[in-house]
């Protein structure tokens, strides 16, 4: 009597392949003698694995369907009842992990890698932008092969270790019976061609190193430490694949003057005592030229004097940053005896000989005075 390979797996007699292959999949990862290592379960495993070698063959379907069991002696199987059965490995993987892996020859032509390069530039170049020409040194494609890494008039030849197939399949002799695994062609490393004759130029890789001349252009307002991309520009792959991108990471060089702050700029002027009292008007070079700064009588030290709109253009949008100038009042160290005299007497004129210092209003040390004093 032929076996019930539909009732073994639980499924339909109208089960679909997907059904089917989900059914197994349960039942193997109950069943499996590393999960569950119950004699019965082995035989049960054994049971389930011949019904979905069945099931998943149409042909045995077939016959299946017709009545009669492809796996009894003289039944058209490959064995009969309880004897060996070739198992793919990759089945068994499939029932734990519920995937398979790619099969067949990989391809000699793969996507190249980016690139990086670091470029160093000017306050002014940030600001304002600029067309930079830059040399790099990256992987092009072959021209003496155009990527195909043979030798002219040459071609790659079908491996004769995996036919072309990229694997090779080894059979193995275990409880269940006989498994099959498969692994990649040392041969061929899995490519499933072999190059008798490697191109000269690049050796059969299908790419060369070469030093080329790039324009990126700098857009106004980049920061430092920024990336452009050049979209294709970067390491051609393997085979002459498709090229990655370059990135060209921007950084900006100390100015002298200048300071950046975002899209601001600051700087710092050092001023006479005499002119920050009086006033005085300062000629300060600018990135966009000479510009000339107010400066009010009676300037203290510390002040920031804000020049609207002559920072750093936005990166994105209209508008600039702003120009901080910041003021430091200078003292005089040294006075001659004339200078002295004219000090002094300015300093009687206005009764500042003898400075008093600040009386705190409701400080910490006031409040301790009144506490002292009686005061409430």
């Amino acid at each position: 009597m032929a076996k019930d390979y539909y009732g073994i797996l639980g499924v339909a007699r109208d089960a679909t392949p997907e059904e089917i292959k989900r059914a197994y999949r349960r039942l193997a990862r109950e069943l499996h003698p590393d999960v569950n290592p119950d004699a019965d379960a082995q035989e049960k495993f054994k049971d389930v694995s011949v019904a979905y070698e069945v099931l998943s063959d149409p042909a045995k379907r077939e016959l299946v369907d017709l009545g009669g069991d492809p796996m009894a002696p003289g039944g058209g199987g490959a064995s009969g009842p309880g004897g060996p059965f070739t198992m793919g490995f990759q089945d068994i993987m499939d029932a734990f992990f519920g995937g398979a892996t790619t099969r067949g020859p990989r391809p000699r032509t793969r996507p190249g890698s980016d690139a990086l390069i670091r470029l160093d530039l000017e306050l002014v170049d940030m600001a304002f932008g600029v067309n930079q020409e830059l040399t790099v040194d990256t992987a092009v494609r072959c021209t003496t092969c155009s990527g195909a890494g043979t030798a002219p008039g040459t071609h790659p030849a079908t491996c004769e270790v995996c036919g072309g197939r990229g694997e090779v399949q080894t059979v193995q002799r275990s409880f269940l019976g006989q498994v099959m695994t498969s692994r990649p062609c040392a041969a061929c490393q899995g490519f499933g061609t072999v190059i008798p004759h490697p191109c000269p130029g690049c050796a059969g890789d299908g790419r060369v190193r070469s030093r080329r001349t790039l324009t990126v252009k700098v857009p106004a307002g980049v920061e430092d430490g920024m990336r452009i991309r050049l979209a294709g520009e970067g390491e051609v792959g393997p085979g002459g694949g498709p090229p990655g991108d370059l990135y060209v990471e921007v950084h900006e060089r100390p100015h002298d003057v200048f300071t950046r702050q975002g899209d601001d700029l600051h700087c710092r002027v050092s001023l006479p005592m005499t002119a920050a009292s009086l006033g005085t008007n300062i000629n300060l070079k600018t990135l966009d030229g000479e510009e000339q700064i107010e400066v009010k009588a009676g300037t203290q030290p510390g002040t920031v004097v804000r020049v609207r709109g002559r920072g750093v253009p936005h990166l994105r949008g209209s508008g600039r940053g702003d120009l901080h100038v910041h003021l430091e009042v200078r003292t005089p160290t040294r006075l001659d005896a004339e200078q002295e005299r004219l000090l002094r007497e300015l300093a009687k004129l206005r009764g500042e000989e003898r400075p008093e210092p600040m009386r705190q209003q409701g400080g910490f040390f006031t409040k301790v005075r009144d506490a002292f004093n009686g005061h409430s």
